[in-house]
């Protein structure tokens, strides 16, 4: 089992570690918050280094998802 990381700040608080029990190791990353958790390979990671600042912003403009009942595009 590998050892978990906490990353956190003033606005978030997340534990981080390496999971190997896929097909290849991923990165799972969990809100402390919420025990909301998500699983990221290589290429996932990778392409978040290819995205603007713009894209991250535009993001937290609503980290809980949309504020509207419209249906998604």
């Amino acid at each position: 089992m590998n050892k978990a990381m906490n990353v956190e700040n003033e606005f978030a608080s997340v534990i981080v570690k390496i999971d190997s029990s896929g097909n290849s190791d991923r990165l799972m990353i969990q809100d402390r918050r919420t025990g909301k958790r998500v699983y990221l390979d290589a290429l996932q990671l990778e392409s978040l280094t290819w995205q603007s600042d713009d894209i991250f912003r535009k993001l937290l403009e609503s980290p809980f998802g949309p504020t509207t009942n419209h249906p998604p595009v």
